[in-house]
């Protein structure tokens, strides 16, 4: 039965990946992203059980702590994680122009990334996130769980980092059918723990973060037995694990610009996060639950730009220069329709999804109030993302890098600094996202219709 699933949706028999450079490009490309939408969707669902376990048997202050994390670890683990969509970037290229010798080199040095990567971030993660929790204002009674938290989750991070090292391997080579079978069985593992440890053991915050730990450490597992089992050039091998100079330098090339970009819009997305903290819990907590939602109605939207990176660069590694310019377009138009179809739909039912993380009236106030200055604006999110992709498949990380840090850091940081002095009231903070959103949106699109794709292609492919 599975086996003509997979047959149906256009998979390998072998390798269980698609074939981009070949085929209907509306097909290939949709082909690719369902599975990562699937696996995203799933990904969501035990997010949101994650939370309904912690809104539902824990108090609003451990809910608070746990909701408020992503900006925190998106900062740390966002930089590695960058580099790690470089890598999957410079396998597509090789991979698409049939160079065997040069995929085999990236591949290693794309999972040699990842080691050293979890390293860092663990010994990182640890030391600053005490210091970092004090500077983003987090309310007193929220620290000790916020602490518990991510005292835990860095110690464990190497689970996260390394899984998405694998996943971009293997996405990078057309399989994003297998990922998704190794995510179900760590989304059920992960709910699970989450009912025994904090339903039933009652270790709140702490079970949670172990929780999380366990089941992405299980999902590496299934990963590298998969990726060590491939029949062809493409198996993992532990013996070439080297440091290939100049495949290490192609990686952090196309790769660093993204990660500084994760890191840094980070920091812009904590000093966000630090002045909704200065309303206190019931605002983090409201915030926090609105993220959960935005999270489950993008994902649409980000599997189709994180689908567009794979396509183009195989594309261009094949020399179909036209094929890669049509699934682009394709690609951005997709994602902006769709999105604003969801922001509607949240805009209108969010008192009720709300309700299903936080049950206090304050908390949902202060989510309905985040939710109806950005849920309309869907659209321009959408259209930077799948741009950004687009841009990253064709070699130029750095423009989305510097785009980005302008609008999604600088000037959100230098907005929300200034607003509240003159404007000190709550959704004056939420309207940090639309503006900036529709800044970079303006921009990608100039770039995008004044780009000469006949030199932009050329240049990619030297």
């Amino acid at each position: 039965m599975l086996t003509k699933i997979k047959s149906k949706l256009g998979f390998n028999k072998k390798s269980s990946a698609v074939n981009l450079t070949e085929g209907p490009i509306i097909k290939s490309i949709l082909m690719f992203a369902i599975p990562l939408f699937m696996g995203q969707l799933l990904q969501q669902f035990y997010n949101m059980a994650d939370a309904w376990v912690i809104g539902n048997y824990a108090d609003n202050d451990a809910f608070a702590a746990v909701s408020s994390a992503g900006s925190m670890t998106f900062l740390i683990v966002g930089l590695f994680n960058g580099i790690a969509i470089g890598g999957g970037v410079i396998i597509s290229r090789y991979y698409g122009a049939g160079d065997e010798e040069n995929v085999v080199k990236a591949i290693h040095t794309n999972f040699l990334m990842g080691i050293i990567a979890s390293v860092a971030s663990t010994i990182v993660g640890l030391l600053l996130s005490p210091h970092i929790l004090r500077w983003m204002n987090t309310p007193a009674s929220v620290l000790p769980n916020s602490l518990t938290y991510f005292r835990i989750y860095f110690a464990g991070v190497s689970t996260v980092i390394m899984y998405n090292i694998c996943m971009s391997i293997m996405r990078a080579l057309g399989d994003s059918l297998h990922p998704l079978y190794y995510l179900i069985i760590s989304s059920i593992v992960n709910v699970v723990l989450d009912m025994l440890f904090v339903a039933g053991f009652h270790w709140g915050v702490a079970g949670a973060a172990i929780a999380t730990v366990i089941a992405q450490g299980l999902s590496v597992v299934l990963c590298l037995i998969r990726l060590c089992r491939i029949k062809d050039y493409t198996r993992l091998d532990f013996r070439k694990i080297h440091f290939y100079k100049d495949i290490m330098g192609e990686v952090v090339k196309q790769g660093l610009p993204t990660g500084i970009q994760n890191a840094v819009i980070s920091i812009g997305n904590l000093t966000v996060q630090t002045n909704i903290n200065s309303f206190g819990s019931f605002a983090m907590a409201g915030v926090g639950a609105y993220s959960k939602i935005e999270g489950f109605v993008f994902l649409p939207i980000m599997s189709m730009s994180m689908s567009l990176p794979t396509f183009v660069s195989q594309n261009l590694g094949a020399k179909q220069y036209s094929r890669a310019k049509k699934g682009a377009a394709f690609g951005i138009l997709f994602g902006v329709v769709m999105a604003e179809l969801l922001g509607v739909l949240i805009y209108f039912g969010g008192t009720a999804l709300l309700r299903i993380f936080v049950d206090t009236p304050e908390s949902i106030e202060y989510g309905m109030i985040h939710m109806k200055v950005t849920a309309l604006f869907f659209f321009l999110l959408a259209l930077s993302h799948c741009a950004a992709g687009v841009l990253r498949g064709l070699g130029k990380a750095f423009i989305p890098m510097v785009t980005m840090l302008a609008f999604w850091c600088g000037v959100r940081v230098l907005y929300v600094s200034l607003i509240l002095k003159v404007i000190p009231e709550f959704q004056m903070i939420s309207w940090a996202y639309p503006l900036t959103w529709s800044l970079s949106a303006v921009l990608f699109t100039i770039i995008l219709l004044r780009m000469d794709w006949t030199k932009a292609f050329n240049c990619a492919t030297k």
